[in-house]
């Protein structure tokens, strides 16, 4: 669903210099997977997501999703994807329905069929009452539900979610999380970014580590805990992080 081949990024500047914020990276992601990338800030996990998403291009490489190419095909992976990104503002004049119907008119649905998604999506998350209530006097949870209303209103097979629980309370981060775990269960592919090692653990059915823009590992929670002797997630991520700067594969 998801093959990504040699992926990197370099961002160049005249005043600071070429910066490599993205090592190659080659992955592949299956149909119905929940895939993790777990970093610290800074790690290349945004760049990573951005790129597959077509917002930004590869300095090398290239990826294919629900089979188009990110080159080739930038539209046509738009339309495959539901991409929630860190910094995505909503239109904070508008009522939560009124922003959705204008996303989903974006999407070329038909009017019968945004209403009735936006009614099922809006349920789902529990926040019906906002309806008809203007974007900006929402609280930061309601307007991030929001942000993946948006995001998954024309029922894409692929989520791309950069960290979709960052600065959330409790009861908006596990609406999101069983959001995700529904999502899988349904045949979706959903590829997030997260710092939060817990939420790593408790949702993925693979976690790729990102260290300073380099992919070093990728393996199953099991699979790490067999090949490291460690239990924790944070444990795990950190042995990694000291093998690779010794040189230990």
């Amino acid at each position: 669903m998801i093959q990504v081949n040699q992926i990197s990024r370099i961002f160049q500047s005249a005043r600071e210099g070429d910066k490599q914020a993205l090592f190659p990276v080659s992955l592949n992601i299956d149909k119905g997977e929940i895939f993790g990338l777990l970093g610290p800030n800074g790690a290349g996990k945004t760049t990573l997501l951005r790129i597959l998403a077509t917002v930004i291009k590869p300095t090398t490489g290239t990826a294919v999703l629900n089979g188009h190419d990110i080159i080739k095909q930038p539209d046509e992976v738009k339309k495959s994807l539901g991409f929630l990104s860190g910094n995505t503002k909503l239109y904070g004049r508008l009522t939560t329905r009124e922003l959705l119907t204008y996303f989903g008119r974006l999407y070329e649905m038909e009017d019968d069929l945004i209403r009735r998604k936006i009614d099922e999506i809006l349920a789902f998350f529990d926040i019906s009452e906002l309806a008809d209530r203007r974007i900006d006097k929402l609280s930061t949870g309601q307007t991030q539900r929001i942000s993946i209303a948006r995001c998954i209103l024309h029922d894409p097979p692929i989520y791309i979610l950069d960290e979709p629980t960052s600065g959330l309370d409790i009861i908006s981060s596990r609406t999101i999380v069983d959001f995700i775990r529904n999502a899988a269960a349904s045949g979706k592919t959903v590829l997030f970014s997260t710092h939060y090692m817990e939420e790593a653990e408790m949702l993925c059915n693979r976690i790729g580590f990102l260290h300073e823009g380099r992919l070093i590992a990728v393996n199953t929670i099991d699979g790490y805990r067999r090949n490291s002797g460690l239990v924790h997630v944070a444990d795990i991520f950190m042995h990694h992080v000291k093998n690779t700067t010794a040189g230990v594969s």
